[in-house]
């Protein structure tokens, strides 16, 4: 089922790279920048627990 953009609310199980108001609000809500997020979503994929922790392995 596609995202109903109208509700702004996000599917929280996968991040979406191509939706520009989901790479927003996944960039704010690990506190990083856009670039940043896509690039642990590149190393790790789009889970959002495994690119939390991907994040905060490197911010160690």
């Amino acid at each position: 089922m596609p995202d109903d953009k109208s509700k702004q609310a996000q599917d929280r199980k996968r991040i979406s790279l191509s939706e520009g108001y989901e790479l927003r609000y996944w960039s704010e809500r690990f506190g990083v920048s856009p670039d940043e997020l896509t690039r642990a979503v590149s190393a790790v994929g789009n889970d959002p627990e495994d690119v939390e922790k991907h994040l905060n392995d490197k911010h160690r």
